[in-house]
Order: structure tokens, then C-alpha cells, then sequence
């Protein structure tokens, strides 16, 4: 005879918060000088490419010679338009670069004055912004490196295993994050493959080579160490790669940011300003 218990459904274990220290101060202190330092140098940065909004290989640059990259303003009766140039293809830009504004106000300048520092044509002054915060973006990275190394923050949380770059594995986390499939419970006490290597990539190669090209640019620096034009090709090659590693950077915190908003905008933030990092766990686990 069927009981009672027999039509009695066992409701499923709740999952439950548990917070984890995620990370330490000095993690969360230099992310948040980066962050800082970034901004500013880029928007430094394009103050000084603005000077002179054109990009080539080689030791020499000059309006005569062939550029792979340019942002210009083309005269058109009356008005002006903007044009972006890469090799052979030209796009129409005007409002956003080569021209900025419209009517009586329109200028023309590669990058618009919203995004520069300062706003107004000045390459003197944007070079000094550029300047301060670089070195003080190295001193920052360099506490950063040197705690990781110390306390093996490098080799514990960001050294991947020969599983986790497995051609298979790494397909499989692809397809995850392009599902917005995120890692949940234990998993989420510990960074992906994606996000290992792409970090190792950001910090030991793309930053380390920005620096290198930016030192490269200095005649100064050449004066003393003409080494490092043989090594990037001429000082014009190095603007380039510092050009394209700077946009890079912008297209990784792009997609950083993203993926930070899209897996938890406040758990996130919550664990970058007070370490504390809410995982799920199904009650009674361990």
C-alpha cells in the first residue's frame, strides 16, 4: 500500500554563498593605478600621435614617404571630410577621426579632442602626461611582478597545466565563453585557460614590448643604447608596434570589461575592491 512518503517529492539542495579571498591587496591596489595609468597614457598617447597622424616602417616618416596607417582631413570644395587610410583602403571617418566637429567648427585632427589629453593641440604637454604616467605605470608594474614572483602568485594562479592548453581544452573553453557558459562552484575559485594565458601574454610580452618601442622612440635612449633600433627595425617601426600593442591593450580591457559585466558585474567589483569573491556551492559540500 502506497504511502504518503511515496508522493512526497525531496526538493533539491539549495545552492549557497560562499566567499573566498580572491584577491590580495596588492593585486587590488596596483589594478586600480593600472587602470589610471592606462587611461591616461592612451589618451596622452593619441595627443602625441596627433602631432603627426601617420605611421611607417622603417628608420624614417615624413608626409613624402609611403604610410601603412594614416588619419587625415581631404579638402572637398567648401568642406572637409575625414578619411582613415590603411595600405590601399580608404574610409570616410568624418566626426569621429581626421575631422572633428561639423560646420564653422569642424577641425581637422586625427584622434578628436575628447579623447586626448589635453584636449586642445599641445604636444608638449601631452608628451609630459605621457611621460609621468608611463614611468609611474612601470613602477606600479614592476611592485605588482615582484610580489607575484615572491609569493608565487605567477606559478600558483596563472601558470597553466599541459591539460588546460590541450588544443581540446582550450576549444572547449572557447566555445563556453562564445555560449556565456561561465565556470560556477569550484571551478570558479580559479582562473580559466583563456583567462591564464591571456593574461600571461598582456603582462610578459604586450607591456614589456609597449615599454621597449616607447624607449625606442627617444633619441635620447638611441643615444645610448642604439641596439634597440636594429632590434625593431628603426624608430618608425617601433611607433607602429607601439601603436598596434597600445590597441591591442584597449581591444583585451574591451573584452575584460565585457566578460567582467557579463559573469557578475558586483561579485566582480566586489572582489577587485574588498577581495571577497562570492562562489556557489550546493549545501552540505565542501
Amino acid at each position: 500500500m502506497a504511502t504518503l512518503d511515496d508522493y512526497t517529492d525531496t526538493p533539491p539542495a539549495s545552492p549557497t554563498k560562499t566567499f573566498i579571498r580572491r584577491h590580495s591587496v596588492v593585486t587590488r591596489i596596483t589594478h586600480w593605478i593600472n587602470v589610471l595609468c592606462l587611461s591616461l597614457l592612451l589618451m596622452s598617447g593619441l595627443q602625441i600621435f596627433n602631432a603627426h597622424p601617420s605611421l611607417y616602417w622603417g628608420q624614417y616618416g615624413a608626409d613624402a614617404d609611403p604610410s601603412w596607417l594614416s588619419i587625415g582631413a581631404v579638402e572637398e570644395g567648401d568642406s572637409t571630410r575625414g578619411v582613415l587610410t590603411v595600405g590601399s583602403l580608404q574610409v570616410n571617418t568624418t566626426g569621429i577621426l581626421g575631422v572633428s566637429g561639423s560646420g564653422d567648427d569642424a577641425a581637422a585632427r586625427g584622434f578628436p579632442a575628447w579623447a586626448t589629453v589635453p584636449s586642445y593641440q599641445d604636444l608638449a604637454t601631452g608628451r609630459r602626461w605621457h611621460f609621468f604616467f608611463a614611468w609611474l605605470f612601470v613602477i606600479n608594474g614592476s611592485i605588482y611582478a615582484l610580489y607575484g614572483f615572491v609569493r608565487g602568485h605567477f606559478r600558483r594562479d596563472l601558470a597553466p597545466t599541459a591539460e588546460e592548453i590541450s588544443p581540446r581544452h582550450l576549444r572547449q573553453e572557447i566555445a563556453d565563453h562564445a555560449r556565456l557558459r561561465f565556470p560556477k562552484g569550484e571551478k570558479a575559485r580559479h582562473y580559466n585557460a583563456l583567462q591564464k594565458l591571456t593574461y600571461l601574454i598582456v603582462i610578459f610580452v604586450m607591456l614589456p614590448l609597449m615599454l621597449a618601442t616607447g624607449l625606442t622612440m627617444s633619441p635620447g635612449i638611441d643615444a645610448g643604447y642604439p641596439f634597440l633600433l636594429d632590434v625593431f627595425g628603426g624608430r618608425q617601426s617601433a611607433r607602429s608596434i607601439h601603436f598596434i600593442c597600445a590597441w591591442s591593450i584597449v581591444a583585451f580591457v574591451i573584452v575584460h570589461v565585457a566578460m567582467v559585466i557579463l559573469s557578475g558585474l558586483w561579485n566582480n567589483m566586489r572582489s577587485m575592491i574588498t577581495g571577497r569573491y562570492a562562489i556557489e556551492t550546493e549545501r552540505g559540500s565542501k
